[in-house]
């Protein structure tokens, strides 16, 4: 029987029912004669609330109801890679086809291409016991990529039939499985997921691995783990947009998943072209072919913008399970916040702080704690790593988002309006910025990168907080008056702060740093400060250090020296004895 309902009224994105109904909280429906898509969100005696995830012009008290039996759920099968979708997994490709530029409402497209055929190797065989999470099949998705084709969390059997390796679509049987029950189902490529609730794993692991990202700041000073959290706060113009570009492009992890959630449209499409032409320093294959976008612009409704946060964690989730490690870009959790902000008002509740709803520490808590390393249900070691954007208003961090997102993230990115304004980019304070994950990630770092890594990383840290006190005394009462080594302190930060922190992102070498070159920077900068340090200590000003070009030069290194030619740094140590043996011998 046809679950059905009446509209009784329209506020927004959200109408009513009223009268006992027989809708389940959070179940899909069609709503009035364009078949809108809506989700339950309340239920009472009398009145049932439905948010809709489209534009609700049009509709009228009296307009038709229709329920799903189901709750909003995602596809997830071979295409959803190199794939750009709306808030609710519709293909914006089918949509532009079917409705032009702009969304049309009620526009019915499927999620993925049903047409298409897969070259697909099985990996079972009839007989086999498998559970939840069992690899059924292979296929290459892209270059980049093989899809594994996996048997839903729910099921459990024996494998009656399977079919020989080949050509399918997403509808063909690929498989036969009995359940314990004795009832039996067609197997295909394609699972169903509610986006709302977390994808079951084995067990949830201790993070020990870092997400090298190839930016110095994150890598070296503020790192974070794969399957970690990160929050990148800042106000407009700030680059919170570039940095995750940037991460995108050039971290480690397998997999790619970007959520524009009410971005711009126009930085949507820079991201659209960008990533298209890109090409993977990993694979040498298009960026795209490990990247999916979920475009929800500033002006497509809130409600699909609540939404496509959760169906981006989903489709992490997905590809987690097969073994990937999956990074999520979410752009931004701010205009989230502000989605359910407003729908909270539709619906009357009561408001908290700044007027956003008391439940928003717990859905942003929900969100973030989807992300980790788990082992999945076939055994497989998969993650996910979650970096969220905040944009406070006014780049006030004393915000309820901010404030929020700090409770459950363990990786702050603080990005600085001086900073960004003054060109130094990325614009992330290391005074604002922490890392909670360098206790986890510190054996790593020191037993494949170098045995004192970490103890660098302290003491470039160590002289960025020591110029902070110093600057505080400059402004009162100038550089004059400081002792030459005070002086000195002031110079070498000046070299980490342009020649470590900043980072052209437009630069071929500069873009993307390994981590050895990282730690060799460190150590070139750290063996001038020591060099230096000597001379002063004999009795030389820092005026007559500066007189040699070597601190320029040293600035100068993330430019001058290609990425793959390491043993050009070599020189600058020798190149630092000769300033020193230069300065005494002058003086």
């Amino acid at each position: 029987m046809t679950k059905q309902g009446i509209i009784y009224g329209v506020n927004g994105p959200v109408i009513y029912i009223k009268g006992k109904t027989e809708f389940q909280m959070a179940e899909m429906v069609y709503v009035g004669k364009e078949r809108l898509v809506g989700e339950v969100i309340a239920l009472s005696r009398n009145l049932t609330t439905i948010q809709v995830y489209e534009e609700t012009t049009g509709l009228a008290p009296g307009d038709e109801v229709i329920g799903t039996d189901a709750p909003i759920s995602v596809t997830l099968a071979p295409g959803i890679l190199n794939n750009i979708f709306d808030g609710i997994e519709r293909p914006l490709a089918s949509i532009a086809k079917a409705s032009g530029a702009y969304i049309a409402r009620g526009v019915s497209v499927d999620s993925l291409d049903y047409e298409k055929s897969w070259d697909v190797t099985l990996c079972v065989k009839p007989g086999d016991v498998v559970k939840g999470g069992a690899i059924l099949a292979t296929t290459p998705e892209t270059k980049a990529i093989v899809h594994k084709v996996m048997l839903s969390p729910n099921l459990a059997g024996t494998i009656v039939s399977v079919m020989p390796n080949g050509s399918y679509t997403l509808k063909d049987t690929i498989a036969t499985l009995q359940k314990e029950d004795g009832s039996i189902v067609d197997l295909t490529m394609v699972q169903k997921w509610p986006i709302r609730i977390p994808r079951p794993t084995a067990a949830r692991e201790r993070i020990s691995l870092p997400l090298i990202t190839g930016q110095r700041i994150l890598d070296t000073l503020f790192p974070i783990a794969k399957g970690g959290t990160a929050a990148i706060p800042g106000g407009f113009g700030t680059g919170k947009t570039m940095n995750q570009h940037q991460i995108a492009k050039w971290s480690d992890a397998d997999i790619i998943i970007y959520i524009g959630c009410g971005e711009r449209g126009n930085e949507m499409t820079q991201v659209l072209e960008e990533f298209s032409q890109l090409e993977d320093p990993k694979s040498g294959n298009l960026l795209m072919e490990r990247t999916t976008l979920i475009a929800n612009t500033s002006n497509m409704p809130v409600a699909a913008r609540e939404a496509s946060i959760y169906t981006g964690i989903t489709l992490a989730e997905y590809y987690r399970d097969m073994g990937y490690d999956v990074a999520i870009m979410a752009d931004s959790t701010s205009r989230w916040a502000e989605a359910l902000r407003e729908l909270s008002g539709r619906l009357e509740e009561m408001p908290a702080e700044e007027g956003f709803p008391a439940y928003l520490a717990s859905r942003l808590a929900a969100f973030y704690e989807r992300a980790g390393m788990v082992e999945t249900l076939n055994g497989e070691e998969g993650s996910v790593s979650i970096i969220g954007a905040v944009s406070p208003q006014g780049g006030d961090f004393s915000e309820p988002v901010t404030q929020n997102t700090k409770r459950f993230v363990r990786c702050f990115w603080g990005l600085d309006k001086s900073l960004a304004y003054s060109r130094h980019f990325p614009a992330i304070h290391w005074l604002t910025s922490y890392s909670e994950y360098l206790d986890d990630l510190g054996p790593w770092y020191n037993e494949n990168v170098a045995g004192d890594f970490m103890d660098c990383r302290m003491k470039i840290v160590e002289l960025l907080n020591q110029e902070s006190t110093l600057m505080e005394i400059v402004k009162l009462i100038g550089s004059d008056v400081l002792p030459d080594d005070q002086k000195l302190t002031l110079e070498i930060a000046r070299v980490i702060r342009l020649g470590f922190l900043q980072q052209n992102a437009f630069h071929p070498e500069d873009t993307c740093v390994p981590l050895q070159k990282q730690y060799q920077m460190m150590k070139i900068i750290l063996y001038l400060y020591t060099k230096s340090k000597e001379l002063v200590e004999m009795g030389m000003p820092v005026s007559i250090l500066r007189e040699n070009n070597i601190f320029e030069k040293v600035i100068a290194i993330k430019y001058d020296v290609p990425n793959n030619r390491l043993d050009a740094l070599d020189q600058y140590f020798k190149d630092i004895d000769a300033f020193y043996e230069d300065v005494l011998a002058r003086n």
